[in-house]
């Protein structure tokens, strides 16, 4: 009973924040048009801010475990390789093809990621998630430029793909965290309660944005992928990695930053990526975000509780 308590209490806050954020999409306060918008914002200030200040407080002497960044990266490409030969192999539609291999191996991991690993760890044991997400966010956007372009028949520039991954704000603030830590540099305290305060606003604004970001009336149309792709992202390729890292001895804080790369449901700047790309189908990709999105909040709980309850942390 303290598993499932534990488990309700990591997931329930992350639903009713998704839920008021649909609320006021029905009662016209806030519309979907609007949620690109505020997302810019949150990507731009208040995510770097989280990122930076939970690396700025964190020991990364503790914090950094090369094994378990070692078994990220490698994670991530096997998956995303996985996906690849699916889509190629069963998925008809040239349109779709890039969107459900992007669908299945992107994760949602700062927005979803570092809520739950709060919830089970705490605060102030979340360096080595910061430190993932410093590693994996950036081969996540390579990957999808990668994939997307693709299957729409456009050549990758490599050279053009890394500059824009070094100058993703997420990956500027993080490495600026570490910059600090390593420099012994401290903030003003007045401006180290600023950052904290701001960076405190990310994860509850960016949930509640999913939620007001949820369409569910076009998801008929696309049953089969959006059955396919959640049911991959979320039960399949969780159980094979995180019940892998379990088997190699990962555990506490290592382990819930694996949850939010592995468990995490399809990231939002998915659906954003190939509407700006303009190289696949975008509806189908909106859909794959609302629908991993809503599951996971049972999928969460089922993962929290099974290994939890088994004592990996």
């Amino acid at each position: 009973m303290e598993n499932f308590m534990l488990s309700v209490n990591a997931v329930a806050p992350m639903f009713l924040l998704m839920a008021a954020g649909l609320l006021s999409q029905k009662l016209g306060v806030l519309s979907r048009a609007d949620v690109p918008r505020f997302n810019r914002v949150a990507f731009r200030l208040f995510l770097p801010c989280l990122l930076f200040y939970n690396i700025y407080c964190s020991d990364l002497g503790t914090s950094f475990n090369p094994r378990l960044l070692l078994f990220a990266v490698c994670g991530v490409l096997i998956v995303f390789c996985a996906a690849l030969l699916a889509v190629q192999r069963f998925v008809p539609r040239e349109d779709w093809k890039g969107v459900i291999a992007q669908g299945i191996f992107r994760s949602n991991f700062v927005i979803m990621g570092i809520p739950i690993a709060q919830a089970l760890v705490g605060h102030d044991r979340l360096g080595s998630v910061t430190i993932l997400i410093a590693v994996v966010v950036p081969l996540f956007n390579f990957l999808s430029v990668y994939v997307l372009e693709r299957f729409r028949g456009g050549r990758v520039k490599v050279g053009g793909v890394l500059l824009q991954v070094a100058k993703n704000p997420l990956i500027v603030s993080s490495l600026i965290g570490i910059l600090f830590q390593l420099l012994k540099i401290r903030l003003p305290s007045l401006l180290e309660g600023a950052v904290s305060s701001l960076g405190g606003i990310a994860s509850p604004l960016q949930l509640f944005l999913l939620g007001a970001f949820f369409r569910f009336d076009s998801l008929g149309r696309y049953r089969r992928p959006l059955a396919f792709v959640t049911t991959v992202k979320l039960f399949v390729t969780p159980a094979i990695f995180l019940g892998a890292a379990a088997l190699l001895g990962l555990r506490g804080g290592n382990f819930v930053g694996l949850i939010g790369i592995f468990a995490s449901p399809t990231a939002v700047n998915s659906f954003t990526m190939v509407q700006q790309m303009k190289c696949g189908d975008e509806e189908l990709a909106g859909d794959i975000v609302v629908m991993t999105s809503a599951v996971s909040i049972l999928s969460f709980f089922l993962w929290i509780l099974v290994f939890k309850t088994a004592g990996v942390f």
